[in-house]
């Protein structure tokens, strides 16, 4: 693509026009014969390496100042230019979709799948773009961010829009919105579901965490809004967009009624205000009502016939590593969570409490180099919840496993609270399956669907809680 082509519209330059063999805006990938991105992180500022790139191969480097190189394209901002540099790149993939955006610190992963899962019920054919993996129509693809880099967006954006997906369902973290990877994306349905303490080592506080997310209202056509959570009664009164609001507790442009929760199943009537539907979902939960309460509400601000999308969710199940029950064929049961904030562990505990025949056990840990701020509320929020605790390391990364630990420590009375702290989360797994009574219910929070743990030196090593588990249940005669 000629250089012109590529950035017209985003950038004015007055170099001679040039074909773009590639991009980049990574040091350790030099775009030969093409254009290298000059972006500058918190610790690592490319604008430093801008002469390498061009001595390596590129045509010409994209920065925020003046650097005094011959070939050099100044603009105000590199984080935006590139990512609309990288749609541009792509063809626009993002103007042949219709996007539905997801954001909130709790329910992302459920709402995206479910909306994925009942666009494939209706007969389209959509693409899921999440924590757990991407989807491109019933094609697994292998995931390493909740939203992809810029490039690897809109270049999984060209795969769907050309294998004929009409509708993208996608995960918009806070990080992804604040670092402006979206680009020129316009969703044609921008979802909040609720917002609790997580990612503070990256935004600072939760007013930055807030306004993170409050990006995605500046980015869509319409915007549907929990409007139970505090945050966002907050958003639904700044927000500028066409808005909507979803509750469980209180009538709403959409909301839940007659609500029944069951331990395998739970029921209520959804009403747009105009009309109310019979809902049986297997998703277990009061907040899960509410996640199917916004995925209702989601299907007919699409356009979608309500009655139909009702009847449809009591064929839909749950999701991997989100309240997934473990097969045990024992008299006791073991359910795997992604649980991993304090609202989170919470939820899936009162949700597990109501109908556990026997005691409630919880085993967590927390996550190194992240926000050591919610350890302690983790603790209190298990203890408030579940009758005896297990201790123990989630992805430890570079901090010491066993300091983790006191700090999540300091959030109960050690001497009042049952609890056993083992370090190593495999052994941790073995004491609960090899000690459980008759009508217990386990609770392994935090890793979900992942099947690995990140050490030290961030090196990641296979774990999956559901071969763990079969491990332990082989050693009970």
């Amino acid at each position: 693509m000629r250089l012109y082509e590529l950035i017209n519209g985003i950038a004015d330059t007055d170099l001679e026009d040039f074909e773009v063999e590639s991009i980049s805006s990574n040091t350790k990938n030099p775009p030969e014969n093409g254009l290298f991105v000059c972006i500058k992180g918190k610790s690592f500022d490319a604008h430093d390496h801008a002469a390498e790139m061009l001595e390596k191969g590129a045509l010409a480097v994209v920065c925020e100042r003046d650097l005094g190189l011959k070939n050099q394209i100044i603009v105000p901002d590199t984080r935006d230019f590139y990512s609309r540099l990288c749609a541009a790149w792509f063809g626009h993939p993002e103007r042949e979709l219709k996007i539905i955006g997801v954001t909130g610190t709790n329910g992302k992963t459920t709402i995206t799948t479910v909306i994925k899962k009942l666009l494939s019920a209706h007969g389209k054919k959509a693409g899921l773009i999440g924590t757990c993996q991407n989807e491109i129509g019933d094609k697994i693809i292998h995931t390493e961010r909740t939203t992809p880099e810029t490039y690897d967006l809109f270049e999984l954006l060209r795969s769907m829009a050309d294998e004929g997906c009409e509708y993208v369902v996608m995960e918009a973290s806070s990080q992804g919105l604040e670092q402006k990877r979206l680009g020129p994306i316009v969703f044609k349905l921008a979802l909040f579901t609720n917002l609790t303490q997580d990612h503070l080592d990256v935004h600072g506080s939760m007013e930055n965490y807030y306004n993170a997310k409050k990006l995605i209202f500046s980015m869509c056509e319409t915007a549907l809004i929990n409007v139970d959570d505090e945050y966002g009664k907050r958003y639904y009164s700044e927000a500028e967009c066409k808005k909507y609001g979803f509750s469980t507790e209180g009538m709403s442009d959409f909301y839940a009624d007659c609500i029944k929760l069951h331990d395998t199943k739970s029921t209520f009537w959804f009403s747009d205000g105009k009309r109310t539907h019979f809902v049986e979902t297997a998703l277990p939960g009061i907040y899960n009502i509410s996640n199917v309460t916004a995925v209702l509400a989601a299907m007919e601000l699409l356009g979608f016939d309500t009655a139909e999308s009702a009847r449809l969710m009591s064929g839909v199940e749950g999701v991997r590593g989100r309240c997934e029950i473990v097969p045990t064929g024992r008299d006791f049961t073991v359910i795997t969570d992604y649980a991993h904030t304090p609202d989170a562990l919470e939820n899936i505990l009162k949700c597990v409490k109501g109908f556990a025949k026997g005691r409630v056990v919880c085993l967590f840990g927390c996550g190194g180099n992240r926000d050591a701020a919610k350890r302690p509320l983790m603790a209190k929020a298990a203890a408030k919840n579940a009758d005896f605790l297990y201790i123990t390391s989630d992805n430890p990364r570079n901090e010491d496993p066993e300091e983790i630990i006191k700090d999540i420590l300091k959030g109960i009375d050690t001497g009042k609270v049952p609890h056993e702290t083992i370090v190593n989360r495999k052994e941790a797994i073995f004491k609960a399956v090899l000690t459980a009574q008759s009508g217990d219910v386990i609770v392994l929070a935090g890793k979900g669907h992942e099947d690995y743990q990140i050490l030290k030196d961030n090196v990641k090593i296979h774990f999956d809680e559901r071969e763990v588990v079969a491990e332990a249940l082989s050693q009970l005669k």
